[in-house]
């Protein structure tokens, strides 16, 4: 017996309604249980309906997709959520994402694209558009920068901006008032906590991180 994929569909344009909706009824696994043209109604309508996979605009009036998504979530924490849309902003992605969408997709995409991802979703596999994926690891990456030297304390701070201006541990001692076997201690932490291997990469993380 196929498996037929229970869909919900949310949009405020009642055309991108109805486009997706000809196109996904073609593919005969899939059966459109419901609409909603806001947030709030899909969260009302969905208090008696349980989708497998949800498509969810972002901007709509009353209620928009990132707080739909939330309640939603709150309330069946085993749907898949797909953010449809046409924005991939910092604004939109990551609160998107916290809120607890499933995949992210752009409007732009493919009808294949998007039947693809619904299929993917069902089966427990996340699509993220590549663009969108780009943000998510560049927020990432700057998060992982931050808590790196974060963790420094502020003696630590004061040996390696003096590190990225070039100074010798003799000179770090004298400038600091601290012995030799001190510095090299605090030269070892620091090196510890930026995950970097010598004094060289930490000069490097210190003016890329604008420390200096």
């Amino acid at each position: 017996m196929e498996t037929t994929i229970k869909l919900f569909l949310v949009d405020d344009h009642e055309m991108v309604r109805r486009g997706l909706s000809s196109y996904l009824i073609t593919e005969p696994e899939f059966e459109i249980i419901g609409e909603a043209s806001s947030g709030n109604e899909a969260v009302e309508r969905l208090e008696t309906l349980e989708p497998d996979v949800i498509l969810m605009d972002l901007i709509m009036d009353n209620g928009n997709g990132i707080e739909a998504t939330k309640e939603i979530i709150k309330r069946q924490p085993n749907s898949k959520i797909i953010i449809l849309t046409s924005f991939y902003d910092d604004e939109q992605v990551f609160p998107a994402i916290e809120a607890g969408a499933f995949s992210y997709v752009l409007k732009t995409a493919s009808a294949e694209e998007i039947t693809s991802t619904i299929k993917k979703a069902y089966a427990g596999e996340s699509v993220i558009e590549s663009k969108v994926a780009q943000k998510m690891m560049n927020q990432f990456r700057g998060n992982e920068r931050r808590l790196l030297h974060d963790e420094l304390t502020p003696r630590e701070r004061e040996v390696l901006i003096l590190l990225g201006e070039g100074k010798t541990n003799q000179e770090i001692g004298d400038m600091l008032f601290i012995g030799i076997k001190t510095v090299k201690t605090h030269v070892s932490n620091i090196l510890s906590k930026l995950d970097v291997s010598d004094r060289t990469q930490a000069a490097i993380y210190a003016n890329r991180n604008k420390l200096l």
